[in-house]
């Protein structure tokens, strides 16, 4: 049996990062916002706000990237590797309208693929 990596156990943080970011990106460029005419780069979160989510976003892709090492969950990190570049593209190239559909869909296939983490862990012990 091939010991679990030190890496797995900032899954649940990582798990509650993509939830509290859905509430974040609803709440920012939200539906109601944008029916307000509103732009969210304009009113955007503040200064030590928007550097903690910068910040926690690098970490996390340091974290994805540091999983792929050991090889435990490497599908599912590849998974949520490959979400976010392609999130990150169409979210640039279809333009605000589209921005909160692409991250819901996005952070919601991470939150998978972070469950998914889980079920081969236990599977795994």
């Amino acid at each position: 049996m091939m010991p679990i990596p030190i890496w797995f156990w900032f899954a649940p943080l990582w798990l509650a990062f993509e939830a509290v970011q859905l509430v974040l990106s609803e709440r920012h460029i939200g539906v109601k916002q944008m029916a307000r005419g509103g732009d969210p780069r304009e009113s955007g979160p503040g200064e030590a706000v928007a550097f903690c989510w910068v910040l926690a976003i690098v970490f996390y892709w340091l974290w994805m990237l540091a999983m792929l090492w050991p090889g435990f969950g490497r599908a599912q990190v590849l998974c949520m590797l490959g979400v976010s570049v392609m999130g990150a593209g169409l979210r640039r190239l279809l333009g605000l309208k589209w921005c909160l559909v692409i991250l819901t869909l996005e952070g919601a296939i991470r939150i998978g693929m972070i469950m998914s983490l889980f079920g081969a862990l236990w599977r795994h012990r």
